[in-house]
């Protein structure tokens, strides 16, 4: 049964003034190994759990935060997608156009695009030396007070490591070890997705014609294109579709796993039989159950540990912005780790500017989320004799509604030298 891969970074001791960095190649890894490879002296190996090198999931969003970022890596050029200029919110029941979208940039090489994520991890892969061990799994490190971290897999190979960054996902090997009061719980939500050929779906213009968003009260279905057209001939474009079901956590008997469960048709529409047949037959479904957690004070530890991504802020939910977050992370990173040699600071250094930079950041989102729950919840309270109309236009509300700008036109190349200004006018 698949399960969460794990990303695990640690730098080792090499040469006197030489550093060797192993991670796994998810966004997570192969960010990290792109972005501490600029640094001098740094050999990349890439330690990943699976058997074979693949990426698991559908589509994935690309907005200009993550473009940015993916710019500064030098990754950008080579991911495509589908330009998304349209997003409808229908009724699930009817099919009827509840709000429409339109997308627009003032440079159109930034818009949103949900694209494969077979091609973003090409991308990123393809910016790396190629030196990548399967089958390692993390199953703990521990803190050697002498210095650096002892890390174990389940093969029974040990490494010491000066540092390690630790993008392990939600369900983090190295945040439990490093914080292990921290516990994550199921949300109550749960996701399944397929890609299925265009083909398949021509013949539903409803669905081809525009990215859509079906809502219903416990949940929504998501379809959208994910090539480029332009690039991709009809009969070989794939779309996506994700469907959302969200229950009290409390509800859930049964154990749920939080990453590509294989689900059978019959399971997944079992919880949307409401829903309007033409957006519920499709096929090979993967199963996603949502898990979260606290916010961490700090995303470092030991002066030698460091969180990024999913493991440093298990959110109920990423924004669409997942993959932008880590390798914003992993950046940022790279960043504090060579101006800290560059003035011969301790590690301990850079760990700490990496901290006092994205730490407010999560917080910030923890707070969004917070606020958006509350307000859901005394819409409800005031307003219990709601229509189902009603209910959905709540909903799309919530989507749609408030400044986001501070996480989707983030550039982090400005943070970072707003960073350097107010550190040396300290």
């Amino acid at each position: 049964m698949p399960s969460a891969i794990p990303e695990l970074f640690a730098w080792l001791s090499s040469a006197v003034d030489g550093v060797k960095t192993n991670l796994s190649p998810g966004f997570r890894g192969l960010s990290s190994a792109i972005a501490l490879s600029k640094l001098p002296s740094v050999e990349v190996t890439n330690y990943e759990q699976a058997r074979e090198l693949r990426e698991i999931g559908a589509g994935i969003q690309i907005s200009y935060n993550c473009w940015k970022v993916l710019e500064l890596l030098g990754a950008a050029a080579a991911v495509k997608g589908h330009v998304q200029e349209t997003i409808i919110h229908r009724n699930c029941i009817t099919g009827e156009a509840l709000k429409k979208q339109n997308f627009s940039s003032a440079d159109p090489q930034y818009r949103g695009q949900r694209v494969r994520r077979t091609r973003l991890q090409a991308a990123l892969i393809a910016k790396i030396p190629r030196v990548i061990k399967l089958r390692k799994r993390l199953i703990s490190l521990t803190n050697i007070e002498e210095g650096g971290v002892n890390l174990v897999f389940e093969d029974g190979e040990e490494v010491v490591a000066d540092l390690v960054i630790g993008g392990d996902g939600i369900r983090s090997v190295v945040r439990q070890s490093v914080f292990s009061g921290h516990a994550i719980q199921l949300t109550g939500r749960t996701i399944w997705r397929v890609i299925i050929p265009k083909s398949l779906i021509i013949d539903i213009p409803i669905m081809t014609s525009s990215t859509a968003w079906w809502h219903g009260l416990a949940g929504h279905f998501y379809n959208c294109l994910v090539d480029d057209p332009s690039e991709t001939p009809e009969e070989e474009q794939i779309f996506e579709i994700a469907v959302h079901n969200v229950v009290p956590a409390a509800s859930v008997k049964e154990k749920r796993f939080s990453w590509g469960i294989p689900a059978t048709n019959e399971i997944v529409e079992s919880h949307f039989t409401e829903y309007d047949p033409r957006v519920r037959q499709y096929g090979l479904w993967k199963e996603f159950s949502s898990f979260a957690g606290p916010r961490l004070e700090k995303v470092t530890a030991w002066d030698k540990v460091v969180l990024i991504g999913d493991a440093s802020h298990p959110l109920t939910g990423a924004f669409g912005s997942g993959a932008a977050f880590a390798m914003q992370d992993n950046w940022f990173l790279a960043q504090a780790i060579g101006h800290t040699r560059m003035s011969r600071q301790p590690l301990a250094s850079a760990l700490a500017i990496f901290d006092s930079i994205r730490s407010p950041y999560y917080k910030k989102m923890y707070e969004h989320l917070d606020t958006q729950t509350k307000r859901v919840q005394d819409a409800k309270a005031n307003n219990l004799k709601q229509s189902f109309e009603e209910m959905l236009q709540l909903k799309i509300k919530g989507l749609s509604g408030g400044d986001l700008s501070w996480i989707y036109q983030n550039y982090i190349q400005t943070v970072w030298e707003e960073y350097l200004g107010a550190e040396k006018n300290a």
